[in-house]
């Protein structure tokens, strides 16, 4: 039986008379806070919340006037153009939008719709993404969804928030939702949150949950002082493999699953136990309302309110080759997309079955015309690629760490579990060949050679191997633990130590958020040192965060040895 857990919650208590659950708590809960004959209601909702949902709930306070956001967007084709110019015609990538929704709204539809809610006098309520804005006075309350949930409702046919498009590729809708909508609605759901005064969750639409104001302030506030773990998800792919179902415990019947999200705040959700009641929220809300508790001063002054590490699982052990592929450079991921930075990354190998490999850096003497070519040839329909004439292959087994600056040509072969220890920006992955393979979908997979070719560096095998495989220095050996020094390379912004600890060690965060996952052993304790916190049992394969606000740590063996991988980012 696993012992992973799969949906953690940090309990939170004495929450009694702060937390409504279902419709009629819910609406009896607002109707104390509207009473007379004259209030407005602003209820204000993150893209993907089922907005029908959110009217019915307000059409039971029986107001005079209610307004949907719907209602003030500009017309289709307006919005049409704007969308083209962010998201281009590329399948997979767009520009990064950094402006706001009022770019989307019609201003006279919104001045039409502002003055009836003045000249109303009675009560009103407003319903949607951008309410808050429509409705800027009475009551405000905030309606959330974890970027999972919408990615799963995309796929069931939900449209994207500017879009009427439910058949649309799915690779579109995430890419809407990716480069435009997500940001916008972050930037509107930071202000909200100095002015609401209830939260829902509203993940469920049949089982929502409402907590007040001061109840998720002291949620997050918990949060950052502390360990946690964030809510994986799992999902199937053309390469997967079978570890993750045995360690993970999950759905036996299903035929893979190729990754995981274990430990990307600004993808994964967290959990509130409240006295017995789950509540779940996207881990971004923890980022963008205590940024720097939980970061810590440097990394907040440096990457602003976003989460730079990731952690996540590639299995494919009983599986098959990963796409061979390239991340961009940092300048061109900014010239190209607007991005800050790029996804420097590195594989740890979680486990191996024997003859497991990465494919890692040109061999000596190719020259990347002569590579491109051979892609481009592939990928037209003539002679398959070949590998092994180009790209180094690498024996991988167990504990080996793989460094892959941006700009690197590789991919995991089959037979591995990879923690992958990487920057945030998950998705600048350019495919530069997919073994002949269709998605799941049935549809070729984005290849991306005219990109790759901008940013593969002419990284060999002899500079490979010295720089960039199994890279382990011991920093300390003492009676309790050894702490080794794994990465990444000098290129890249994090830093990984691995800790193997006999008994106990303590840790420093190093000034910076660390994000950490137990590679070998059944448990460890994650103690406070000075008692701040009760002690909190991480189990095998599981990631978990240490916020900078803690300070010191300590990590204590349970059962025998473990061992544990750390990230942070550099000074």
């Amino acid at each position: 039986m696993s012992d992973y857990v799969k949906r953690p919650a940090k309990r939170i208590d004495n929450s009694e008379g702060r937390v409504f659950r279902g419709r009629s708590e819910i609406i009896d809960r607002l109707r104390s806070e509207l009473s007379g004959d004259s209030w407005s209601i602003a209820l204000e909702t993150y893209p993907g919340v089922n907005e029908d949902k959110m009217r019915e709930l307000l059409e039971e306070l029986h107001p005079d006037l209610i307004v949907s956001t719907g209602q003030i967007l500009k017309d289709a084709d307006q919005l049409e153009v704007l969308l083209q110019n962010i998201l281009t015609d590329d399948r997979v990538f767009g520009k990064m939008y950094y402006g706001e929704l009022a770019d989307f709204i019609d201003p006279v539809k919104a001045d039409f719709f502002r003055a009836k809610i003045a000249s109303c006098g009675g009560k009103v309520a407003v319903c949607g993404f951008g309410a808050s804005l429509l409705c800027d006075s009475g009551l405000c309350i905030y309606a959330d969804m974890s970027r999972w949930e919408i990615q799963l409702r995309y796929r069931a046919g939900m449209s994207n928030c500017f879009s009427d498009n439910p058949e649309e590729d799915i690779l579109k809708k995430f890419k809407q939702g990716y480069f435009l909508e997500w940001r916008i609605a972050d930037k509107l759901k930071a202000e909200c949150m100095d002015r609401m005064a209830y939260f829902i969750d509203a993940n469920r639409d049949d089982d929502l949950v409402m907590i007040s104001r001061d109840l998720f302030e002291e949620a997050l506030i918990k949060e950052a002082s502390e360990p946690f773990r964030v809510v994986p998800y799992f999902d199937p792919g053309v390469w997967g493999g079978q570890w993750m179902k045995k360690v993970c415990g999950l759905d036996p019947d299903k035929p893979n699953y190729a990754w995981s999200f274990d430990g990307v705040p600004e993808e994964n959700s967290i959990c509130f136990d409240f006295d017995g009641t789950i509540l779940e929220m996207p881990a971004m809300n923890l980022i963008l309302r205590y940024p720097e508790k939980l970061l810590g001063r440097k990394v907040y002054a440096r990457f602003g309110a976003e989460f730079p590490i990731r952690f996540d699982f590639l299995d494919t052990m009983g599986g098959q080759n990963l796409s061979l592929q390239v991340h961009p450079t940092t300048e061109y991921i900014h010239r190209q997309f607007g991005m800050a930075y790029t996804q420097d990354e590195s594989y740890y190998i979680l486990d191996a079955e024997e003859g497991a490999c990465v494919y890692l850096g040109l061999k000596e003497g190719v020259e990347i015309a002569d590579l491109i070519a051979a892609l481009e040839e592939a990928q037209k329909g003539g002679m398959p690629f070949d590998a092994e004439k180009y790209i180094k292959k690498i024996p991988a087994k167990k504990h080996d760490h793989f460094l892959i600056p941006a700009g690197t040509i590789h991919c995991s072969g089959s037979g591995a579990m990879v923690l992958e220890i990487s920057a945030t920006p998950y998705i600048f992955t350019f495919k530069l060949w997919d073994w002949g393979r269709l998605g799941l979908d049935g549809k070729p997979r984005p290849i991306n050679i005219e990109r790759g070719s901008k940013v593969i560096k002419e990284r060999r095998t002899g500079w490979v191997m010295e720089n960039l495989v199994s890279r382990f220095s011991v920093v300390e050996d003492k009676e309790n633990y050894t702490q080794e020094h794994t990465g990444l390379h000098e290129l890249e912004f994090i830093e990984t130590r691995r800790f193997t600890i006999r008994d106990h060690a303590d840790v420093d965060c190093h000034e910076s958020v660390n994000v950490l996952n137990l590679v070998e052993g059944t448990s460890c304790l994650v103690e406070s040192i000075g008692g701040e916190f009760e002690p909190y049992e991480v189990h095998y394969a599981e990631t978990f965060i240490v916020p900078e606000s803690v300070g010191k740590y300590r990590l204590r063996a349970v059962n025998g040895p473990v061992k544990v991988m750390q990230a942070y980012v550099r000074n």
